[in-house]
């Protein structure tokens, strides 16, 4: 049985959850100025300190040509279905609920069977045995800041090692609504997070107090990915996403394990300090809600929330070298947006997009790598915030993407996850409960 919406919702508490991702229609007041940001080597405590940062002045020539450039075409992988199941045979159940808008979700795999939820005021939960437990793992409430719908605790990455180190990474807005990405480290005895071990590894000023990005995933090469929205309110009015002297519009990469603070990758676009902001590894998003490495091939996922029109999924196959350009002002999805990109300027294509029709507001997912499905085995599952619509993507027989609506559920959600052995799992952020993708 799919999961009901409840009958009644209280009208301001449905005002207060539907932008939590949602693409902004209309420019948020500006309360900060134009973004700063803070050098590699951060303050004990946050502090701002302004560099210049040109952008480009706004044109309302439409987008005339570009040139694409194309996702690859490839047969599907390995023991990949080629064709979807019949879905009245999956169920999501219910595993917890009582959370208090959660935003993201981890499995620590250290031999507790525990598993972490954040809530996105800035507790870390944990559920234990299917039940939620009463004490936080981590309770950030005294620095993060959650007055925006799209602000607070937004994402979570555990060290490759956790299990041994206890080494995990956070993506926040502070009380200012400033991004702040910092490591921290699990407390002596093992049942929790030490909030007085933060090193504030990046620090970001947010000029608006929507498009936060917020996810973090370690790739199959190590490092940190860190997605950053194009700083808010409309259209990118200051042409952040094409701008490489800032990091927001962007995908940075960051060497973070083993090093005090961090280090860059030495092949990041620009790792030598010229042209570009080093941490940049690719540039033209415009709100990256939820992107995803396959376990088993490397592949990247990213899925970009759209202005008014367009949501998209892009594909990055393992291997692809960095410095893709996705192409965020210049266009939403594929169809023109505003000013005409430079000559010769290649925009990596999504390999699919969803208009009005199906929702409004993106929520990226993961590739199905479980044993208990294996007619999911190799299939991306998607979302909309907005409307409950899961998705399945694959590749058939021939190589070609297929897209199917496969779920409606009455949820706003709010991410997916996976847990150490490859099952799925979606995050409602409006009930507050977790599913499980489970057969019947």
């Amino acid at each position: 049985m799919k999961v009901r919406s409840p009958i009644v919702l209280r009208l301001s508490l449905a005002m207060l959850l539907f932008g939590l991702i949602a693409a902004a229609c209309s420019p948020t007041p500006q309360i900060t100025p134009p973004a700063t940001l803070m050098p590699t080597s951060p303050p004990s405590q946050p502090t701002t300190q302004p560099e210049p940062v040109s952008s480009p002045v706004a044109e309302a020539t439409p987008l005339t040509e570009d040139t694409a450039v194309s996702s690859p075409t490839e047969t599907a992988g390995p023991g990949n279905v080629t064709a979807f199941p019949a879905v009245a045979a999956f169920d999501w159940v219910t595993i917890a609920g009582g959370l208090r808008r959660p935003t993201d979700f981890a499995d620590p795999n250290d031999g507790s069977g525990r598993l972490l939820v954040l809530e996105q005021p800035g507790l870390i939960r944990v559920i234990a045995d299917g039940q939620l437990q009463e004490r936080p793992f981590l309770d950030l409430t005294d620095r993060v800041g959650a007055n925006s719908s799209e602000q607070g605790l937004l994402g979570i990455a555990l060290d490759p090692d956790y299990a041994e180190n206890g080494i995990f990474y956070l993506n926040y807005t502070d009380k200012n609504g400033n991004t702040v990405v910092s490591r921290f480290r699990r407390s002596a005895d093992g049942t929790s997070g030490d909030p007085q071990s933060e090193q504030v590894l990046l620090y970001v000023e947010q000029p608006y107090a929507n498009h936060n990005g917020g996810d973090l995933e370690f790739g199959p090469d190590g490092y940190l990915y860190i997605g950053l929205g194009d700083g808010g309110s409309a259209g990118d009015p200051q042409r952040r996403a094409q701008n490489n002297q800032t990091l927001l519009g962007k995908m940075l990469r960051l060497d973070v394990r083993g090093q005090t603070l961090y280090a860059i990758p030495p092949d990041n676009p620009f790792a030598d300090g010229n042209g570009g902001r080093q941490e940049i590894w690719a540039n033209g998003l415009r709100n990256p809600w939820r992107y995803t490495f396959d376990r088993l091939t490397g592949d990247l996922y990213i899925a970009d929330v759209g202005q008014n029109k367009y949501e998209e999924i892009n594909f990055v196959p393992a291997g692809s070298p960095p410095g893709l350009n996705f192409g965020w002002h210049y266009r939403e999805a594929t169809h023109p947006f505003a000013d005409t990109p430079p000559a010769g300027l290649s925009l990596y294509d999504p390999v699919h997009e969803y208009g009005r029709n199906d929702g409004c507001s993106v929520t990226g997912g993961y590739v199905y790598r479980g044993s208990q499905l294996p007619e999911f085995y190799g299939v991306y599952l998607f979302g909309d915030y907005c409307n409950g619509f899961v998705w399945g993507m694959l590749r058939d027989s021939n190589g070609n993407w297929v897209v199917e609506r496969l779920f409606q559920l009455g949820a706003n959600i709010s991410s997916f996850s996976e847990d150490a052995q490859g099952e799925l799992y979606l995050l409602d952020h409006r009930s507050g409960s977790i599913y499980k993708l489970i057969r019947r």
